[in-house]
C-alpha cells in the first residue's frame, strides 16, 4: 500500500485529533468557561499547528505545540474578558450617575412653575394678537377681576360691549390654547 505524503499527514492530524481534541476543548473550557469559545480556541490551534507544521521543525511535539497555543489563545480570551469588564464597569458607572442626576433633577423640578412659566409666555402671546380693546378688557376681567359694570363705566361701553369683547378675547384664546384647555376654562371662569 503506498500513500502519498498528504495522506500520511492526513491520517497523522486525524489521529491527533481524535486521540487529544477532547482533552483540549476541557483544557480550554475549565479557563474560559463557555464551551463554544473552548471549541474555537481548539480548533484555531489545531488549525494553525497543521498549517505550519512543516515551518515548525521534526523536533516539536504537536500535542505539547498545541496545548501551548491553546494556553495562549485562554489567556488572550481572559485578558480581552478583563478589559471588556473593567470598561463595561465604567460604563455601568457613568450609566448609573447619569441616571442619578436625571432622578435629583427630576425631583427638584417643579412641573407647576415650569407649567405656569410656560403657560404664562402663551397667554401673553395670545392676549399680543387680540385687538388693544379686547385685551385691555379682558385683562381688567380676568387678571384685575373687575366686574362687567366696572369695565363698561371704566371703559365707556356698555356691559353688552364688555360681554362681546370677553366672548371674542375668550373665542381667540380657545383655538390659540387648545391644547391646554384646563387652563384656558382656569382662565375664563375663574
Amino acid at each position: 500500500m503506498n500513500l502519498s505524503n498528504n495522506n500520511v499527514d492526513l491520517l497523522s492530524f486525524n489521529k491527533l485529533f481524535t486521540e487529544y481534541h477532547q482533552r483540549f476543548v476541557r483544557f480550554a473550557y475549565t479557563y474560559v468557561d463557555d464551551y463554544m469559545e473552548a471549541e474555537d480556541i481548539v480548533m484555531e490551534a489545531m488549525t494553525y499547528y497543521w498549517e505550519n507544521r512543516t515551518r515548525l521543525g521534526l523536533g516539536v511535539n504537536p500535542s505539547a505545540y498545541i496545548f501551548t497555543a491553546i494556553k495562549n489563545k485562554c489567556l488572550n480570551y481572559l485578558r480581552d474578558r478583563q478589559y471588556y469588564y473593567a470598561a463595561s464597569e465604567q460604563l455601568q458607572e457613568h450609566a448609573m450617575w447619569k441616571q442619578s442626576m436625571r432622578i435629583s433633577t427630576l425631583e427638584a423640578c417643579n412641573p407647576e412653575e415650569l407649567l405656569s412659566k410656560e403657560m404664562k409666555q402663551l397667554v401673553e402671546r395670545a392676549l399680543a394678537k387680540l385687538p388693544e380693546t379686547t385685551r385691555k378688557i379682558f385683562i381688567m376681567r380676568r387678571f384685575e377681576e373687575k366686574s362687567y359694570r366696572e369695565i363698561s363705566s371704566e371703559m365707556g361701553i356698555s356691559v353688552k360691549g364688555v360681554e362681546y369683547h370677553m366672548s371674542k378675547a375668550t373665542e381667540s384664546l380657545r383655538k390659540t390654547l387648545k391644547d391646554f384647555l384646563p387652563l384656558l376654562i382656569y382662565l375664563v371662569y375663574h
